[in-house]
């Protein structure tokens, strides 16, 4: 399977993955960061972000290859700039750092509905094993500059899963939303309700 993902691919996938954590350490330690603080949460940040967003696009790729197709991440660099900038000037993640381009000389709507639902159902399932770990923390205390960090784990990679989930399920633009509402309106209400859902209430718990 690996033998499918390019060498320019991975390296994609490796700068996309390395700012959008870097965009989402920057939320996580907005007010009273430290050095320290910082590379904590990005060692969490790269673990939990890294799993959401390579997961993701890769479900949309192998998807699409299911099907027959060529498919095959690219990095968007004018986004990652915006991302990292969006994070450190404003305390907002605009999750947007490249797209899995489809390469099909022909895609019929409930194609391209199924690929691009896959990279949010994936988040979704992800949230699974997040919600466990956050719920470990209550039971296994390892802190540290006074944080549980297998609490702290959980509660990002809950969040971060369906904070990717609920972005990419808008029904606007090129974003997954939009080609999954005009597959199957019922597909679109169901991912979507349970991706904000979700979103919502990590921060209840928070």
């Amino acid at each position: 399977m690996l033998e499918r993902i390019s060498v320019r691919e991975r390296r994609d996938l490796l700068v996309a993955w390395v700012a959008i954590s870097i965009a989402f350490s920057l939320i996580y330690i907005r007010y009273g960061a430290t050095p320290a603080l910082f590379l904590l949460f990005l060692g969490i940040s790269l673990v939990t972000v890294g799993v959401g967003f390579i997961l993701h696009e890769l479900a949309h790729k192998f998807t699409a290859m299911k099907y027959g197709f060529w498919a095959e991440f690219q990095k968007n660099n004018l986004m990652l700039v915006v991302a990292v900038a969006l994070a450190a000037l404003a305390g907002v993640v605009f999750a947007a750092p490249g797209a899995t381009m489809i390469y099909a000389p022909s895609l019929t709507r409930e194609q391209n509905g199924k690929i691009s639902a896959a990279g949010p159902v994936t988040n979704l399932l992800l949230c699974i094993p997040f919600a466990l770990i956050l719920f470990l923390g209550s039971a296994v205390d390892i802190r540290l500059m006074g944080l549980n960090v297998i609490s702290t784990l959980g509660m990002i990679g809950l969040q971060v899963n369906a904070m990717i989930a609920a972005f990419n399920m808008l029904p606007v633009s090129v974003l997954d939303g939009k080609k999954v509402l005009a597959w199957n309106p019922v597909v679109f209400v169901v991912l979507i309700g349970a991706s904000f859902g979700i979103l919502l209430a990590t921060f209840y718990l928070i």
